[in-house]
């Protein structure tokens, strides 16, 4: 803990007792507080409901209800808006951590992540940045993306509402472009850039990156196989 901040306080869903308990042990030793711990995603939803949770660290093939639906529930309304979702996963291009990312998941984590990682993934979203790389979130989109079924971006979420700059800045964030890249290539200063991706987020009333990304292939701004 820093200064007066109050610690991170975390709940675990995941049906296995070990893995809840191992990453239990983990982030009590670098003093990150798991408040919760639920072997379903109902059990999951209550929980955060209950505790009101900075991150919830969220499997997604659990009993009675999966870690999707509740990712959903919680980001939808069920749960508190400053919590955020982490989906753990066995392999990184599950086609079910797609979904949870388009149910507004910050990212997701691979069930073998290093105890450095775990602790780190956990503070940065805390933050309100996103966990994943824009790459791996593209390539996630690229493979799962199905533009023939119904779109599932809200209807209040307008392109109208960008500028050009903030337009462009949006297009090559979904191509995978770090902030860094992009203030390269657009002859703009970091901060520059940051401040804009701030703009975008907080008009199109995302959480993220990796929800912007998601928006940018729903919109069809940005389409599978194409590039800025």
């Amino acid at each position: 803990m820093t200064g007066d901040r109050p610690p991170l306080r975390a709940v675990i869903a995941d049906d296995q007792a070990l893995v809840r308990t191992g990453f239990t042990m983990i982030l009590a030793a670098d003093g990150i507080e798991v408040v919760a711990e639920a072997a379903d995603g109902a059990e999951a939803v209550a929980a955060v409901r209950r505790t009101r949770p900075d991150v919830v660290l969220m499997d997604i093939r659990m009993p009675v209800m999966d870690g999707i639906e509740a990712t959903r529930r919680i980001l939808g309304g069920d749960g508190p808006p400053e919590t955020r979702v982490i989906i753990l996963t066995t392999y990184d291009l599950d086609q079910y951590v797609y979904a949870a990312l388009t149910a507004g998941a910050s990212g997701f984590l691979l069930k073998d992540v290093s105890p450095e990682h775990l602790v780190a993934a956990l503070r940065l979203v805390q933050s309100g940045d996103a966990l994943l790389a824009p790459t791996i979130t593209r390539r996630l989109i690229e493979r799962f993306a199905r533009h023939d079924e119904p779109q599932t971006v809200p209807p209040h979420r307008d392109l109208s509402d960008l500028t050009p700059r903030e337009l462009e800045v949006l297009r090559l964030l979904a191509t995978g472009l770090s902030n860094a890249e992009l203030a390269s290539r657009l002859f703009l200063s970091p901060t520059t850039v940051k401040s804009h991706v701030g703009r975008i987020l907080s008009k199109l009333d995302l959480r993220d990156r990796v929800q912007a990304v998601v928006f940018a292939y729903e919109t069809g701004l940005i389409t599978p196989g194409g590039g800025a």
